[in-house]
């Protein structure tokens, strides 16, 4: 069986992986919910934490890229605009 955290643990978890690292978590606290929420909904619909603003392939090889957190800082969008595909991490 698969050890759940709640959401609230989550969000620490995600505070901690930031800790010493060149991103954050997005100071909009609203922004933050509610791509957690959409992580969890994943999380209930589909069995794993994929980012709510990513479409899954169905082939799991594939969609392990869009586990959150995802490598994001290989993502032309963190070069490009300094945050993540759903904007969860910043750049510090």
């Amino acid at each position: 069986m698969v050890e759940r955290f709640s959401k609230e643990e989550y969000l620490t978890a995600l505070d901690s992986y930031c800790a010493g690292n060149a991103f954050a978590l997005n100071a909009d606290k609203a922004h933050v919910q509610a791509v957690v929420d959409g992580v969890y909904a994943n999380l209930e619909k589909k069995g794993f934490k994929y980012c709510p603003c990513r479409i899954q392939s169905g082939d799991a090889e594939k969609d392990v890229e869009l586990l959150c957190p995802c490598n994001f800082e290989t993502q032309k969008n963190w070069g490009e605009v300094g945050r993540c595909w759903c904007g969860l991490f910043v750049k510090k």
